[in-house]
């Protein structure tokens, strides 16, 4: 997240969120928090569209998990507190999905090996199925005039 983002969602000043990180800044490896260079910030700013005017003067700060997690202990007001719970828990809810999502695409990778030529021929039956119910259903859509209708006109 971006050092601005936190520092709305901390309640403080970004100069404020950055002071306090610089002091600390052994709390802060590489992996917990970088700062953007001039091209990585040009596209951020292109993405979200920002304008040139009433900017930043100084590259942004991004803090990672890890870094967000560090920031509860060097901003220490009850707000940062609540705030960092908070996106705690997100995280690892975020985790946990990621989680079953993985577990869910195994059971299927599973169930594909054990009964892979039963589901493909139910697949291919609910296809053949599929497409008579919408032949039929287009056939009973067809509007036919009505009246006589003269097909063949000889003189």
């Amino acid at each position: 997240m971006l050092d601005r983002d936190l520092a709305k969602l901390y309640g403080v000043q970004t100069k404020s969120l950055n002071l306090s990180v610089k002091r600390n800044i052994d709390r802060f490896p590489e992996d917990f928090m970088f700062k953007l260079n001039k091209i990585e910030y040009k596209n951020l700013r292109f993405q979200i569209e920002t304008s040139k005017r009433g900017g930043t003067r100084y590259l942004p700060y991004v803090f990672t998990e890890n870094g967000i997690a560090m920031l509860s202990s060097v901003l220490n007001s009850k707000r940062a507190i609540q705030v960092n719970i908070r996106i705690m828990r997100i995280f690892t809810k975020i985790r946990e999905i990621m989680i079953r999502h993985q577990n869910l695409q195994k059971r299927i990778d599973q169930m594909e090996q054990k009964y892979g030529k039963q589901i493909m021929t139910i697949f291919q039956v609910l296809k053949q199925l599929s497409e008579k119910i919408s032949k039929t259903s287009t056939e009973s859509t067809i509007k036919h005039k009505i009246g006589f209708h003269a097909t063949d006109v000889s003189p």
